[in-house]
């Protein structure tokens, strides 16, 4: 598989597609804490994630953060930015490490607005992104601690792969919206029962089930919008 394969995005693409995009594209590494895009500026290039995980972040006047989104392979880094000239608040930083195809960003803004295929699987995208954000709205509304984290551990591994997840305590913090002492003790609680192993941020998850069965009922909702994503537009 190409690494433009390797995105979900990328390769729901007719290769015409694909190929316009590809001569554009630089393949780099892009380990833990890389900042993607800063809040309140457009970004010189986009990005397509074909490993790791980005966290999209809000931060607030008096300086404390909280993750607002999570793009994993499936998506575009920048794609909000293609929409319009708004002033895009938030920020976006690699929290899993990873690789990703950078491509400048008015070439991505030219194939946008070009191709009717390209954007129409952009547009698809966002609206994912909309609709999983609302969710997560809920959920950090009605839901408690160890519900959330036991989705998003369940977001991470379905875009991972991977049964072992290196985060650092601070990004569980910002998605929980809780202080260390909080990570820790909800964490440890799944660990109790069976669930995760945890220390210092990795998380080895042992029994899928069980924590799915731990999560909230939004879990399945998200997961069923990113494993339609792109379904009808797949050739």
């Amino acid at each position: 598989m190409s690494d433009l394969e390797t995105n979900r995005l990328l390769a729901s693409l007719t290769t015409q597609s694909r190929d316009l995009i590809r001569a554009h594209c630089t393949l780099l590494s892009a380990p833990v804490r890389t900042q993607l895009y800063a809040p309140e500026q457009r970004p010189p290039y986009a990005y397509f994630v074909t490993s790791g995980i980005v966290s999209v972040i809000a931060t607030t006047l008096s300086g404390n953060t909280a993750e607002v989104g999570f793009i994993g392979n499936e998506g575009l880094v920048g794609s909000i930015h293609l929409l319009g000239s708004g002033i895009v608040s938030t920020g976006a930083s690699m929290q899993l490490e990873g690789s990703v195809l950078r491509i400048p960003f008015q070439e991505m803004k030219d194939l946008f607005r070009s191709s009717e295929e390209i954007r129409d699987r952009v547009l698809e995208f966002v609206q994912e992104q909309f609709l999983t954000l609302s969710h997560i709205a809920v959920c950090n509304r009605l839901h408690s601690a160890e519900e959330r984290l036991a989705r998003w551990l369940l977001m991470a591994q379905d875009r991972t792969q991977s049964n072992v997840l290196n985060f650092t305590q601070e990004l569980i913090g910002m998605m929980l919206g809780s202080r260390r002492t909080t990570v820790s003790l909800v964490a440890s609680g799944l660990q109790r029962k069976g669930l995760i192993q945890y220390s210092r941020g990795r998380v080895k998850i042992l029994d899928r089930k069980a924590l799915e069965a731990a999560a909230c009922d939004c879990y399945p909702i998200i997961r069923n919008l990113n494993v339609n994503l792109y379904r009808k537009g797949r050739r």
